[in-house]
């Protein structure tokens, strides 16, 4: 069978369908491969120059065979090889759809109406847009039924549970959208990835005033059970996200990372709490009680709280 499809758009489709798998396979994160990783560029090359190598020899022998063929093969093989290319299927749907005449057969449906020499043609309506005119008064039959005879709902009641719906979908993002986390919905992370990324930031930025095993200098002890301003998951993002007490504490890093470095940084560094570090700095503040906690633990951390001595500072 002869190719009716030019060399040049094979190529170019075939090219471009080994760039797509290639993508597609190769993991580059946010980047395309063919940046993330150069060496893809110089395989993107070798498979054009392959594709039009191919292209080139595929050629050379169909003219050596057509050589070999007899003067009424040629001529057969040219003629089929130039034939006009049409579309029958295409054309014999288009005709249900319109039902039109040809202009070799306009005569038959030529109107007696003469206007400065123009002539009027009695053409049928389409198929299509027969069946479209009554599926709409299908439609309306069904609308007056039921919104005006039926009363089933109004377009208020319908933009209130839209919005309704919104609003949940809304919410249900935030809640697992991390960058969007906040003091009201973050969550103690536990993945791995997660607490390797806040130890990297805790190294950064809070190693000088904490030590890294978490036993405090500049700033408090992280692993004791004694808080200044509360502990848990939300009151430690809320400290790393506005800062510590006005004037002495820790400055707000709100600023400097986004909410979901806060989120991670507080769940590692919660990880210290009853570690046994090399030279633990007292404790400051109060014993923090959780107040989700089981009323049993809140009794015996607020029975701890009552008989050990609490440095004001």
């Amino acid at each position: 069978m002869i190719s009716r499809i030019p060399w040049w758009l094979r190529v170019t489709l075939l090219f471009f369908i080994a760039f797509g798998l290639m993508e597609y396979f190769i993991d580059s994160g946010d980047q395309p491969a063919f940046m993330a990783y150069p060496i893809t560029q110089l395989f993107l090359l070798l498979v054009l120059l392959l594709l039009i190598a191919v292209e080139l020899i595929v050629q050379a022998i169909e003219r050596i065979m057509f050589q070999t063929l007899s003067k009424e093969a040629q001529e057969r093989y040219l003629a089929e090889k130039n034939k006009k290319w049409e579309w029958t299927w295409g054309k014999k749907i288009y005709q249900q759809l319109t039902r039109s005449k040809s202009i070799e057969r306009e005569g038959e449906i030529v109107l007696d109406h003469n206007y400065d020499g123009i002539r009027e043609l009695d053409n049928v309506l389409p198929p299509w847009w027969v069946y479209m005119f009554y599926a709409t008064i299908l439609f309306g039959v069904v609308y007056l039924v039921r919104f005006h005879i039926v009363n089933d709902y109004t377009q208020a009641e319908e933009y209130e549970n839209q919005v309704a719906e919104a609003r949940i979908a809304i919410e249900e993002y935030k809640r697992t959208a991390k960058n969007l986390v906040d003091v009201n919905t973050v969550a103690l992370l536990t993945d791995a990835s997660d607490l390797k990324a806040g130890e990297k930031i805790f190294t950064m930025n809070c190693v000088v005033c904490h030590m890294a095993d978490g036993g405090g200098g500049i700033g408090p002890n992280l692993t004791d059970e004694y808080w200044i301003l509360g502990g848990g998951i939300k009151n430690v993002f809320r400290t790393i996200s506005e800062g510590g007490r006005d004037g002495k504490g820790m400055v707000a890093w709100k600023n400097s990372l986004k909410p979901v470095e806060m989120a991670q940084v507080a769940s590692y560094l919660l990880q210290f709490q009853g570690t046994e570090p090399a030279d633990p700095k007292a404790p400051e503040g109060e014993i923090w009680v959780d107040p989700d906690a089981p009323e049993e633990e809140k009794i015996i951390e607020q029975a701890k709280d009552s008989t050990v001595s609490v440095n004001p500072n």
